[in-house]
């Protein structure tokens, strides 16, 4: 039943099979927009089940685009929430919204966010982006149907790939457990994910008898033959006593020739050129004003601009990365350190790498690409955090070195319970990498961005944890760890490249902080500042300390400049790079040599701050010592999607926000 109006019962739209082939390839072109537009995003999936959003929210699904929250509504649940842009332009074709408006995709404070949040636009059902979860809401809601006495339907959209994720099995077992057949499952067979093929990566096959087995109605289709569609929708309303499954076999990238059947199209979006062949791919070059809405996009971003600008803290010059003549810096991805390490240790035996997708994204694909040999020691284990900690350590146990990541939030919260249990508890020597942490994730955004692992990971018995300031760093770190630490280890880096503020000359040892003072402007960031062991570092004197972590390092040294420059205010900055074991001496020396503390954490207020506060306040050196401190971090929140140092900037992160805290902390401390 197409969309209607829940007051009157009448139909608000109805559209023919061919008219819903027309709507899929005008949907295809927005959506293609919008993401050249966000510069990043997910074409590969968005096309490829983009003729079966077509169908479901035009014809088949019942709903009110002008009553978003109408209790009789049928629900589609979209699990694989990196195909957000598909179910953006399906809301906007519905009526939900002005189509045109989802050329603000991954913008700040948009409505339309990387990966779907409930909260922020009416007509999506769920807050997704971490695979595998979707279906479990939808068993959620068709119990509740079934308890309110509705006839509601539940759909679920999902990928191949997702099929991976055991909780996945878990919701199926209980679908079928229930006989829910007001239950559908859609699944999107376009046969890749990031790391390449699914059956190469982690076969699922065959799904259609897996399904059967957990108590489904299976219907296989051409996921781009739009009879075929309406017909498995229908037949799925005629089951009874048992869910229904949907196998809808895609081609991804489907309609733009240069990205069908490429999983590198997976996670990147086409530029300016590209779009426009797109576009005549697709058939709606002649139908879409791509120059308005490009103009529209980029409107939008200008607001954005203004919007940071004003609340930004106003000083006699501009200090930006690379703004000036003087004082710049090589920006590169602290991924590329963990290669560089992987490349060059390789050959160890020991070594065994696992890919749990995203591997070239986070580098640890290093370890084998250009070294064929070493491809019998790289494990593909597909999207299974859980059992990926698990196959670790048992690697471990019997001697070898695992090492596996992928992003922040799925390596240290997804499989908690199996780093708590398994590795910590067991004390096993395996290596997670926790890549992409931060709000530096950006677009993707809150579901992707890493921000609550230091308290989970710092509280574990028997963990080690380090948080690299650049990819220089994160070599060395990395390198360490893997060789060198015995027992659980975690690794946290940014995704953004970031200021390389650190060389091979740098002291840097494992458990021990680093100083870092200004000692003045020169044509290169890094020659302006000197590295000293925090335990052979002799006080100068100054004035605030400014203790960090991670990418806010090269934040808080920039912040030293500004101070200097400023104020004459001369500000320790300490690399606090090992989280645990903790330099509690160092952090103690600042607070009684400084006294005054600023943290300053790309994370949750209080992951590092916490530890901090707590080594000054029980440490007895400190009793009878005036020690002023505050913290600077993400507050209690999620994040949001956003070009990344846009949100370094809204979320009040840069050098700027931090000397100005650092400014007013001292001025209220001389008071």
């Amino acid at each position: 039943m197409p969309t209607m109006d829940s007051k009157t019962g009448t139909l608000r739209a109805a559209y023919s099979s061919d008219e819903l082939k027309e709507a899929a390839s005008l949907m295809r072109g927005y959506a293609l927009v919008a993401i050249a537009a966000a510069e990043s995003g997910h074409p590969g999936g968005t096309l490829s089940i983009m003729d079966v959003a077509a169908a479901l929210y035009l014809d088949e699904m019942r709903h009110d685009p002008k009553d978003a929250f109408w209790s009789e509504r049928d629900r589609a649940f979209w699990s694989a929430g990196h195909k957000a842009p598909a179910l953006y332009v399906s809301l906007g074709m519905a009526g939900y919204f002005d189509i045109e408006e989802v050329v603000t995709l991954r913008k700040l404070n948009s409505p339309f966010p990387g990966h779907p949040h409930w909260l922020k636009l009416d007509g999506v059902e769920v807050s997704s982006g971490s695979l595998g979860q979707g279906l479990s809401v939808a068993v959620g809601s068709a119990l509740a149907a079934r308890l309110d006495k509705k006839d509601y339907r539940a759909y679920c959209i999902m990928g191949d790939g997702e099929q991976q994720e055991g909780q996945v099995w878990e919701a199926a077992m209980e679908a079928g457990h229930f006989g829910l057949d007001n239950l559908c499952a859609i699944i999107d067979v376009n046969r890749l994910q990031i790391d390449g093929c699914v059956a190469d990566v982690m076969c699922v096959e065959p799904l259609a008898d897996k399904y059967r087995s957990f108590g489904f109605e299976v219907i296989s289709i051409d996921g781009h033959d739009m009879a075929q569609i309406l017909g498995a929708f229908k037949q799925a309303r005629r089951n009874k006593g048992k869910p229904t499954a949907i196998i809808a076999n895609t081609v991804k990238g489907k309609g733009v020739r240069y990205m069908e059947d490429v999983y590198s199209w997976h996670g990147k979006a086409p530029n300016m050129e590209q779009l426009s062949e797109a576009l005549e791919h697709v058939g709606v070059a002649e139908k879409l004003d791509v120059a308005h809405l490009l103009k529209k996009a980029e409107d939008y971003q200008g607001k954005v601009n203004e919007y940071l600008a004003a609340k930004e803290p106003k000083y006699s010059r501009g200090y930006w990365w690379n703004s000036g003549s003087n004082m710049k810096v090589t920006m590169e991805q602290a991924r590329q350190g963990l290669g560089r390490m992987l490349v060059k240790h390789g050959d160890d035996d020991r070594i065994v790498g696992l890919g749990v997708d995203i591997s070239n994204s986070i580098g640890i694909d290093h370890f084998y690409v250009e070294h064929p040999v070493r491809k019998e020691r790289w494990l593909s284990l597909g999207v299974s955090e859980q059992s990926a900690t698990c196959v670790a350590a048992g690697l471990a146990k019997e001697g070898k070195l695992p090492i596996f990541g992928t992003y922040g939030v799925f390596a240290s919260g997804r499989n908690l319970d199996q780093i708590r249990t398994t590795v910590c508890y067991g004390n096993h020597n395996v290596m997670i990498v926790g890549a992409h942490g931060g709000l530096l994730v950006g677009p993707d955004g809150a579901t992707h961005q890493a921000l609550e692992e230091l308290f989970s990971m710092c509280g574990l018995p028997n963990m080690h944890v380090e948080v690299a300031c650049d990819a220089v760093e994160n070599e060395r770190a990395a390198e360490h760890l893997l060789l060198k630490v015995n027992g659980p280890k975690y690794l946290r880096f940014a995704k953004e490249a970031t200021a390389v503020v650190t060389s091979e000359s740098t002291p840097w040892v494992f458990g021990k902080a680093n100083v870092i003072r200004f000692r003045g402007e020169k044509p290169a960031f890094k020659d302006a500042f000197e590295h000293v062991l925090a335990s052979d570092y002799k006080d100068e004197g100054e004035q605030v300390a400014l203790i960090a972590c991670g990418p806010v390092v090269a934040e808080s040294m920039r912040a030293a400049w500004i101070l200097k420059a400023e104020h004459d205010i001369e500000a320790r900055v300490l690399n606090l790079h090992t989280m645990k074991p903790m330099d509690r001496t160092a952090v103690v020396r600042a607070a009684i040599e400084c006294g005054l503390v600023l943290t300053v954490e790309e994370h949750q207020v209080g992951g590092m701050g916490n530890q901090v506060a707590a080594a000054i306040q029980t440490s007895p050196e400190v009793y009878g010592t005036p020690v002023r401190m505050e913290m600077i971090g993400v507050p209690d929140r999620f994040g949001e999607s956003g070009w990344p140092w846009d949100l370094m900037r809204d979320f009040g992160l840069t050098a700027e926000y931090i000397a100005d805290r650092a400014w007013k902390l001292h001025g209220a401390t001389e008071k």
